[in-house]
């Protein structure tokens, strides 16, 4: 099971982290004054859960020890969101120092909000330059407004994963780069059976697992804020192109309901059922964890990768697509802010900690050094996801005040369009931006 969780669990992140902002009286600055030297013990807790993600923490954690053996770690893992905030508001020894979360949508929340101290000063303290040290990208969705409230811890890069015998199959050569070969490709890969499918080319609806609506707006580089803040979803282009883009798709491969209905017959995204495993689907958009899980699922057909298919106008870009990741920060309420910062530091900075996690959980790494590394483990599938979490041209939905309400209220308005319940999306579009700025107020 891949580390990193986004959209799956950002609905009830935003709703814990919305009462944590109301309690919490943390400050963002730096005013630790604890000797990182002395004896001491730090709450560090995660989200992983398999067998092998909580070897890998534990492992990096021994590496950790070795080289500092007057600060232990405590580690919790299979923690929520939830629990984690509800533990930062009753603070108290047992309560987290180091938090390492899956909800990269929350950063604006855990920043604007104080739960997590500002980063800043401690990279400064250390003489670290986090612009030579993190791709743009990740660093975008690490901070709010100037506070680096978190940072990277790994990294996720989306892209095309596929069934090669089944493109031979259907006498296609190569994966598509451009979107109208990539509706061309999906048509051909369909084979219907009755009133359903032998096997689709791809699912395009938005409950599709990965297909999501930010995914796709990805390919459009779409701003989804203006310069003053102002949510631009009516005015960027790119959000009405690919929603109408996705609609049509939707239209050739069969209609909403036909879909939804094989939808329905899908095993769970993280199981040995999943679609793509089974050859249901031919065509998948996800994260670099995809090919490894359907290898391990004992797949008979070969599997390749490749960036997302651009918008035709765009094809100078291939090679992009969306960022997320794995975060960690510290408490603003832990006592041991210098001693947390130095298992933050080499845990998020340190090259051979991120390359040994990375290589464990065959998650992208997080820094620049650690995607260069010669120590790496790169197959060739994996390779198209380090490309692009190195392309200049990708991107990743911004943090915002409000966490991932933004998010959660173009994925609803995006859900009105497929079904056909939003005809004039234009309209929509304004409509869904004024009740992105008045959550946003709000949650200033």
């Amino acid at each position: 099971m891949p580390g990193i969780r986004r959209l799956t669990v950002a609905a009830t992140a935003v709703a814990a982290i919305s009462v944590l902002a109301t309690a919490c009286t943390g400050s963002a600055s730096n005013t630790a004054a604890d000797d990182p030297n002395k004896d001491v013990t730090l709450n560090f807790w995660h989200g992983w859960s398999a067998p092998s993600e909580i070897k890998a923490i534990e492992d990096n954690i021994a590496r950790f020890q070795k080289a500092h053996p007057n600060i232990k770690v405590n580690v919790t893992g299979n923690m929520t969101d939830d629990k984690i905030n509800q533990a930062l508001r009753a603070g108290g020894e047992k309560a987290p120092d180091v938090v390492s979360s899956f909800t990269t949508d929350s950063v604006g929340k855990f920043c604007n909000s104080g739960a997590f101290a500002d980063l800043n000063p401690f990279l400064k303290k250390s003489g670290i330059d986090k612009e030579k040290v993190f791709p743009k990208t990740l660093l975008e969705y690490t901070q709010f407004k100037g506070n680096q409230c978190t940072l990277p811890l790994l990294n996720d890069a989306y892209g095309l994963v596929y069934n090669k015998t089944a493109f031979e199959a259907a006498g296609i050569t190569e994966p598509p780069k451009t979107w109208s070969q990539f509706v061309a490709a999906a048509q051909k890969l369909t084979i219907a059976k009755g009133d359903s499918y032998e096997q689709l080319g791809i699912m395009p609806t938005y409950h599709g697992y990965e297909t999501a609506p930010q995914r796709l707006a990805a390919l459009w580089s779409p701003s989804y804020f203006d310069a003053d803040g102002k949510s631009n979803l009516a005015k960027d282009p790119g959000f009405a192109q690919m929603l109408t883009a996705q609609k049509d798709l939707v239209g050739k491969l069969g209609g909403y309901e036909k879909l939804e209905k094989f939808r329905t017959t899908f095993g769970d995204e993280w199981s040995a059922e999943h679609p793509f495993h089974l050859g249901l689907v031919a065509m998948q958009i996800d994260g670099e964890w995809r090919a490894p899980m359907a290898k391990e699922a004992g797949v008979k057909f070969e599997i390749g990768t490749a960036p997302m298919p651009v918008p035709d106008d765009r094809v100078s870009e291939y090679g992009k697509g969306y960022l997320a990741g794995t975060i960690m920060g510290i408490a603003s309420g832990s006592k041991k802010q210098n001693a947390a910062w130095e298992l933050t530091k080499y845990m998020t900075t340190d090259t051979e900690a991120v390359v040994e996690f990375a290589n464990a959980i065959h998650n992208v790494p997080s820094t620049l050094a650690a995607l260069d590394s010669p120590k790496l483990q790169v197959s060739p599938e994996f390779k198209t996801f380090i490309d692009i979490a190195k392309h200049p041209k990708s991107t990743t939905t911004p943090a915002q005040a409000d966490g991932g309400t933004y998010q959660l209220t173009f994925t609803d308005f995006a859900y009105a369009v497929e079904k056909g319940e939003v005809t004039d999306i234009p309209a929509g579009l304004a409509k869904t931006d004024q009740q992105i700025d008045t959550d946003i107020a709000k949650a200033k």
